[in-house]
């Protein structure tokens, strides 16, 4: 019998899974020896469960940490890389491929037709180039037309299993309170939390095959909402891609960004009613450029605040991965708290350790605190970052209350912003005529 072709996965604890599970978990031919970790602290060190790896596997498969990598090809041996995670920019990628090549593998890119699942539901996907967007409050706004047109609509979330990958293998969540029995981080709660306010039920976990089938027996149409700047896990009816006039450029120069944006039937450009004019029109041309069969709609994403910021002094909290590896020095509620005349003060000199570390790690970040929850030492840290600012009010962005998870030592006011459309047609116009098209009995 010929040797298994060695494998490792670069990943991120969450397409890197599911591209073992589509491509590798049932192939005789390969072994994959090792996932790495990469972009998110603390991920390392465990193991793809047995449960979840299958009989090629009886002992589960190791992540370890992405500096190892070099090492790792070297020591089992190994035939090829899978690069299998997002947001990077397109030099990052290159960079890992030359390591790799260097010792002595093939590196590899996995596309749509070896890993999306195809759905016996209509399936609208909401994408974008880069995190930090829009995808949630796009995903938001169409799942409630959907639901007012009484269809029943399956939310299925990109994943972010950063626990116990077994218990998190399958998951639904249809209350806040769920989410708090399965030990969501701030990360996943800021993705799911705003759907259940609004009565949408949210799927998500590691076996896409299995979520997906659930997801389909409870619902008529599934809504894709991907996570980072990923293409879909599942085939899409219809795919819409959103771009960022605040990062003029962006859409063509990160990874896997460019090719959702050049996959897509339809262009989202949000934030046109914050963003300059002439970046807007950059964008929009860009866009052309690389998917000219697409159309293009423009929107808007207005912030308010719950409450009177003018004059007082705050420190702001923005959504973690949009001001980490989003690229963004300021989000949201930096806009906002602007805008209605607040003082904003610079929290980095008063930062606890595990936030003066993503200020060290991420040096774009600008007079904001990242609303980092990976584990309870960063939330810890978080709310010991803001009671020592000398502020009179918190302003978080953060899509979720952060009042559930922590008690900083004044008051907060909440940043909150949703689509809007910004012309005719728009949005909801695009989605009558995707549902006109629709098959009878889809």
């Amino acid at each position: 019998m010929a040797a298994r072709r060695r494998i490792v996965i670069l990943g991120a604890a969450g397409r890197d899974f599911h591209d073992f599970n589509m491509v590798y978990r049932d192939d005789p031919a390969t072994e994959v020896v090792a996932f790495t970790a990469g972009q998110i602290a603390g991920i390392a060190g465990r193991r793809y469960p047995a449960e979840l790896a299958g009989p090629h596997y009886p002992d589960g498969i190791p992540i370890v940490d992405e500096a190892e990598l070099d090492g790792l090809i070297r020591r089992a041996a190994v035939d090829q890389v899978v690069f299998a995670y997002s947001d990077v920019g397109h030099e990052h990628v290159m960079h890992l491929a030359s390591r790799v090549l260097a010792a002595g593998a093939d590196f590899a890119l996995l596309g749509p037709a070896a890993t999306q699942l195809r759905s016996r539901r209509p399936v609208i996907a909401v994408t974008a180039v880069r995190t930090g967007c829009g995808k949630s409050q796009v995903s938001r706004y169409l799942a409630t037309l959907l639901k007012r047109r009484g269809l029943r609509v399956g939310v299925i979330r990109h994943p972010m299993p950063y626990g116990n990958l077994k218990d998190q293998a399958v998951q639904r969540f249809t209350c806040l309170d769920e989410l708090a029995a399965a030990g969501c981080t701030v990360e996943e709660r800021e993705e799911y939390e705003p759907h259940l306010a609004i009565g949408h039920s949210v799927y998500a976990g590691v076996d896409y095959g299995r979520i997906l089938a659930l997801a389909e027996a409870d619902n008529d149409l599934i809504l894709w909402e991907g996570g980072n700047n990923d293409f879909p896990f599942i085939r899409p009816d219809w795919h819409v891609c959103l771009v960022d006039p605040l990062r003029p450029g962006h859409e063509s120069a990160y990874h896997p960004g460019e090719a959702t944006l050049r996959m897509a039937d339809t262009v989202l450009v949000v934030k046109t009613d914050s963003a300059p004019a002439a970046d807007v029109e950059q964008v929009i041309a860009s866009a052309h450029r690389l998917n000219p069969g697409a159309d293009i709609i423009r929107a808007a994403s207005p912030a308010r605040l719950d409450g009177e910021v003018r004059g007082r002094r705050v420190v702001v909290v923005e959504d973690g991965p949009t001001v980490t590896h989003g690229g963004m020095a300021y989000g949201a509620g930096w806009l906002a708290a602007r805008a209605a005349g607040a003082e904003i003060i610079d929290p980095r000199p008063w930062a606890a350790p595990a936030i003066a570390a993503a200020y060290a790690r991420y040096p774009h970040l600008g007079a904001v605190l990242p609303a980092l929850g990976y584990s309870a030492a960063q939330l810890d840290d978080l709310c010991a970052s803001l009671d020592a600012v000398p502020v009179d009010l918190v302003v978080s962005a953060s899509p979720i209350d952060l009042g559930h998870l922590i008690r900083p030592n004044k008051p907060v006011v909440r940043a909150r912003y949703e689509y809007a459309e910004a012309g005719s047609p728009g949005l909801a116009d695009r989605l009558d005529a995707f549902l006109t098209h629709l098959p009878c009995g889809s």
